[in-house]
């Protein structure tokens, strides 16, 4: 009865859409987007990051303040377009510059990235936005200093 239901129901609909794949051109998009960001902000080139974010762009931080609660720190893509105008990571000596990519899941127009930046790591989400993919949110987390 429910399989009746479901084909009833997906005919209705036309059909179900299958999933398309993550296609090697994707994957070199999402990589590049991500390597637009943090290249962007290692050289102070607003106009790499700008291609990066999409315009409603979220960052954000969980950090503890004073008084040991949780707190959230954001910034919009405006702000951080803004920083990389100020010179961004320029300042941080080349060898402490780390931009290591991993693509840790992509479906249709969907990826989650992770960025290995040396004193961070952000985490991407990327969605493909009018045939073109940039970053929606970054969640980000601090190393602990040594």
């Amino acid at each position: 009865m429910r399989l009746a239901l479901f084909a009833a129901c997906a005919t209705l609909l036309g059909g179900v859409p299958a999933a398309r794949a993550q296609t090697a051109a994707d994957s070199a998009a999402i990589r590049a987007t991500a390597l637009d960001y943090i290249e962007g902000w290692w050289t102070g080139n607003a106009e790499r990051m700008e291609r990066a974010l999409h315009s409603h762009l979220a960052k954000r931080i969980v950090f503890t303040d004073s008084t040991g609660r949780s707190r959230l720190g954001d910034m919009t893509a405006l702000e951080l377009v803004e920083n990389v105008r100020a010179g961004g990571g320029t300042h941080t000596p080349q060898a402490d510059q780390r931009k290591d990519v991993t693509i840790l899941d992509a479906f249709r127009n969907a990826a989650i990235v992770k960025i290995d930046a040396g004193a961070w790591i952000d985490y991407l989400q990327e969605a493909k936005f009018n045939g073109r993919w940039v970053i929606i949110n970054v969640l980000w987390e601090l190393r602990p200093r040594q």
